[in-house]
């Protein structure tokens, strides 16, 4: 009998924050299509999903800042690992935020990221995709930088999965990126 209590307890605290969890829901739907990317890479040249892609698509990360979010910084340096495994499954990797191509060039150097990381100067992109922090006024330093979040694009530029935490300070690792592709329909 107590056992049962127990669950009935973990329950009753689980569930809300299991809800929760599964309400945060930023940027565009699965299924729509992407926003067109206004950004560019470290040479100043314009993206496009289509260019970036692999053959089965692309993984797209929004962070805050290379230059003052430690949080971003510890992901893109984790993400390191990722172009080999995402290529084995046709996919390719970048990285977007409303960094300067300068504090991207620099990050990229110094801590050896083998992925593109691109800039929305005026977070264009941000924006088209809807996923400004509204926490953050024009006053801020952080105006402009999005929601931490990642999509996986297909060549196509439709949405086919993205990863999303409400709290800033937690980023899906590589193996739920990977996970959540391998679940994916085959041919989308």
């Amino acid at each position: 009998m107590k056992f049962g209590r127990v669950l009935m307890i973990l329950s009753s605290l689980l569930l809300p924050m299991a809800a929760h969890a599964a309400s945060w829901d930023v940027g565009p739907p699965v299924g729509a299509k992407a926003p067109a990317l206004h950004a560019v890479d470290l040479k100043g040249a314009p993206v496009s999903v289509r260019k970036l892609s692999g053959k089965n698509g692309l993984v797209l990360v929004f962070f805050r800042s290379a230059k003052w979010c430690p949080y971003c910084q510890k992901q893109l340096i984790d993400m390191k690992d990722a172009p080999a495994p995402l290529a084995a499954r046709g996919y390719k990797l970048a990285a977007l935020s409303y960094d300067p191509t300068e504090v991207l060039a620099q990050f990229t150097e110094k801590r050896e990221i083998p992925y593109p990381l691109l800039s929305d100067l005026g977070s264009v992109t941000i924006d088209a995709w809807k996923l400004r922090d509204t926490r953050y006024k024009p006053e801020s330093f952080a105006w402009g930088v999005p929601y931490a979040s990642i999509y996986v694009i297909s060549p196509k530029g439709v949405v086919t999965a993205k990863l999303a935490e409400e709290d800033y300070k937690v980023r899906p690792p590589l193996s739920a990126i990977l996970s959540t592709i391998d679940g994916l329909p085959k041919g989308r």
